[in-house]
């Protein structure tokens, strides 16, 4: 196995994350019969768009770099405030 061929795995290995997040999404929602976006969508974009950020950096590829590294952002940001709701509402009374 050459290094090109390792580089391709991990690139497409990568992708297959990011596109499953789609898959996850979409069982949900038809599970709920309306749009849902479960929390394992955004693990699956941070994984996957961090594994892609680094096959684009072995690339050298800035157009690809860019778009990964600002996503990456995006999902990190949605994981804090998910896990932030979920914490108030941890904490807060419940009410009966």
């Amino acid at each position: 196995m050459t290094t090109e061929t390792l580089w391709l795995g991990i690139g497409f290995f990568g992708q297959a994350l990011f596109f499953g997040r789609w898959v996850v999404q979409w069982i949900a929602s038809e599970r709920n019969a309306e749009s849902r976006v479960p929390v394992s969508f955004w693990y699956m974009s941070l994984i996957g768009g961090l594994i892609t950020l680094t096959y684009a950096i072995y690339r050298m590829d800035p157009v690809f770099i860019s778009g990964q590294a600002i996503g990456s952002v995006v999902y990190v940001r949605n994981l804090v405030l998910i896990h932030r709701a979920d914490q108030t509402k941890s904490q807060s009374p419940s009410q009966t």
